[in-house]
């Protein structure tokens, strides 16, 4: 397993994560966040926990996304599989001679 193949995989886990997440928060302020304990009450582990939980986790998320998604770039082999199998051109081209030279 390549390296690029172990971020692509890691890539893939990550995005379906922030999508769970961002699924799960609703911009009016309910959502998961209003089903933990109701009207205005700041309670531990209530309303305004799970929203900060869930804010937090989403912007980790996006900026680990970001990160992988760069850091791939290094797992990427220099030479595509195309170039790697194209010959060299240099050594199959025969060298011209110039037989008018010897006349």
């Amino acid at each position: 397993m390549t390296t690029f193949s172990i971020f692509l995989i890691l890539i893939v886990i990550v995005a379906f994560l922030l999508i769970v997440v961002i699924m799960v928060q609703n911009p009016k302020g309910g959502g998961l966040a209003s089903s933990f304990g109701g009207g205005g009450s700041q309670q531990l582990g209530g309303v305004k926990k799970t929203s900060d939980f869930l804010d937090k986790s989403t912007w980790t998320l996006a900026t680990l996304l970001l990160v992988l998604i760069l850091l791939s770039n290094l797992g990427l082999n220099k030479k595509t599989e195309v170039e790697s199998q194209v010959p060299n051109v240099e050594a199959t081209v025969p060298i011209p001679t110039d037989n008018s030279a010897a006349e």
